[in-house]
């Protein structure tokens, strides 16, 4: 799918290395304006300062926070651009992870912040998000673009590629967890998504797991 804005997924090497859904990758191959680098910080990036340095880029980047221009309310106009080509760069890590790439790279510090208010939960169903409003790369990926375009900064041609993909990739998961024959793999299927309980953060907090059991028990 095309657009006008150039997508930069900045992918934490755990996330690159470990992570089998890898939402982030997913949606890279969808987008054919995107690119993917890998790394904790990306000062030293030539890639990366090559896209920030350049003139006719406007560079931003995918943060929340009481400094970031919620696109969503119209906080940023094509008038701003002033032509020049809008470019986002998105964290993809954990909260955590995201917080200490940040702080690794003052040059993405430096980069003007935008976010959105999603229009709908996670769908998320193989994995627990932290709490309500996280959403997975790829999800906010989706609502960056209907963000956009309702701000009439870009123009989101296929509504339904980006979550298609995620359902399908789901649905081989949840087909996989629910084959005891398959070696290798989780022995119990996942339980909906509002029957879990709330994910703990590091706080001191206990992070359950959302496994289910034959006779609906928790696992561990």
């Amino acid at each position: 799918m095309a657009t006008r804005t150039r997508l930069v997924f900045l992918m934490h090497p755990k996330e690159f290395k470990q992570e089998k859904a890898a939402t982030g990758r997913l949606t890279r191959l969808c987008l054919a304006n995107s690119e993917l680098h890998m790394g904790m910080e990306f000062d030293g990036d030539e890639a990366v300062q090559a896209l920030i340095a350049e003139p006719t880029n406007f560079c931003v980047l995918l943060y929340p926070g009481t400094e970031a221009r919620n696109l969503s309310h119209g906080q940023l106009t094509a008038a701003e651009l002033g032509g020049r080509r809008l470019v986002v760069f998105l964290l993809d890590a954990t909260w955590a992870g995201a917080r200490k790439m940040l702080r690794l790279s003052p040059s993405l510090q430096r980069l003007p912040r935008i976010m959105f208010t999603p229009t709908a939960p996670s769908r998320y169903v193989i994995k627990q998000q932290p709490q309500a409003g996280c959403l997975s790369t790829l999800e906010a990926t989706h609502e960056l673009l209907l963000a956009l375009e309702r701000s009439g900064l870009d123009a989101y041609s296929d509504r339904a590629q980006l979550l298609d993909v995620f359902a399908r990739m789901q649905d081989y998961q949840l087909k996989c967890a629910a084959d005891p024959e398959r070696p290798g793999y989780r022995r119990r299927a996942y339980s909906a998504p509002e029957e879990r309980t709330p994910a703990r953060g590091r706080s001191g907090e206990r992070r359950q797991k959302y496994l289910k059991a034959p006779d609906g028990s928790r696992g561990e």
